[in-house]
């Protein structure tokens, strides 16, 4: 005889359990508002990905500073906003923070994109994170994207 087979715990998975087929439903981004139609998610269509891309929106020099934010803006030509995300190690050391404020940002982004006029958006951190809740990074980031022209 095998030696581990001895030692095995004897495992039976009951015969009566019967597993129920999943119900597909709407994602949560297609329920947000009723329709189908609201696409609530951050495509790379609505993402700022090259240098050049970034570079240009850095080149056209217009910005608007907030508490712990800056948004610099530059017109499109295409249906929607884009947006790139700069976080600086020099003012967040740990990636934990950094990528808190990078999904942060995302996220209003993502819930308010539809509303936005249509512009490349680079959001960056403008000071240190000393002293800031999660709740004050989105409220600031709320109130520069009102104030975004439009």
């Amino acid at each position: 005889m095998d030696s581990w087979f001895a030692c095995a715990p004897a495992v039976v998975a009951p015969s009566f359990a019967r597993v129920e087929p999943k119900v597909v439903t709407a994602s949560p981004s297609e329920m947000a508002d009723g329709s189908p139609d609201a696409d609530l998610r951050f495509r790379d269509a609505y993402r700022l990905r090259k240098t050049d891309e970034y570079s240009s929106v850095f080149a056209f020099r217009r910005a608007i500073k907030g508490r712990y934010l800056i948004v610099h803006y530059r017109p499109n030509t295409l249906d929607t906003a884009r947006l790139g995300v700069v976080v600086a190690k020099k003012l967040a050391k740990r990636a934990v923070q950094r990528n808190l404020v990078k999904r942060i940002v995302r996220e209003g982004f993502r819930l308010t994109r539809d509303r936005l006029p249509r512009l490349d958006l680079i959001v960056r951190l403008n000071r240190p994170l000393t002293g800031a809740t999660r709740a004050s990074l989105h409220d600031d980031l709320a109130d520069l994207l009102k104030r975004l022209p439009g």
